[in-house]
């Protein structure tokens, strides 16, 4: 028996459903502090029909349709089969297109209301620049690494759905080996680097939104998949 369907065999409809109360909770909570933190000051210029924090709001939105997306498609796929069930083949497929553009979605609501925000985060332009520059080239290396070392079908969730996936070894090389999450803990630098680079406040708390919460994903979906898949459970 396989390693996804030994696990198929063998869990509930709760094993399904773990963490996910905790992720809701989470995500209302990081959005409401995030807004919480937003400058909207009056006559806000607008970047295609909407000001700095209608970006935020927008982004916000979206972060969250894709980590829940994430997490139905992942438990459902390694728990039931779902997506190969009804995909066959074309399963992993199918599922990029879903994921890439709402990843993609993330940089780019990031960098509209960094360009649309007029609220500064300080007066001093060229350390926010020189910051912001080693952070973007930290995630770019990070996102190097992910494709090069790590691979696109392991970043999106390919142990969940092939057991040659789940087989493969660790990586330590590039961003990976210095540490084992460059994807979350790297790569969303970059979202840092963009607000600084635009000296926006409301970017900044974009930011920050979305850092925190890809953690929440990794806690509450991610860990409890990984301990079933490499044998934790």
């Amino acid at each position: 028996m396989s390693r996804l369907t030994s696990i198929r065999a063998s869990s509930t409809w709760s094993d399904v459903i773990e963490g996910q109360p905790q992720h809701a909770i989470l995500a209302i909570l990081t959005a409401a502090g995030a807004c919480s933190l937003l400058v909207n000051p009056e006559n806000a210029p607008k970047l295609l029909g909407l000001t700095a924090t209608g970006w935020v709001g927008l982004s916000i939105a979206l972060a969250i349709l894709h980590q829940g997306l994430v997490a139905l498609v992942f438990r459902l796929q390694l728990h039931r089969n779902l997506m190969t069930r009804l995909f066959g083949p074309n399963d992993t497929k199918i599922w990029a297109a879903l994921f890439m553009p709402l990843l993609a979605a993330r940089p780019l609501t990031v960098l509209c209301a960094a360009i649309a925000d007029p609220v500064p985060i300080t007066q001093y332009r060229g350390a926010e620049i020189l910051i912001g520059l080693a952070l973007l080239t930290a995630a770019i290396w990070a996102m190097h690494s992910t494709l090069v070392h790590f691979t696109l079908p392991r970043a999106l969730g390919g142990d969940h759905f092939r057991d040659e996936i789940a087989a493969m070894p660790m990586v330590n090389a590039g961003a990976f080996r210095y540490t084992a999450n460059a994807m979350y803990g790297v790569v969303f630098l970059g979202l840092w680097g963009i607000a600084l680079l635009f000296g926006s406040w409301n970017a900044l708390v974009l930011a920050l939104f979305q850092h925190a919460y890809i953690w929440v994903h990794m806690y509450c979906t991610e860990k409890p998949d990984m301990e079933w898949i490499y044998g934790r459970r």
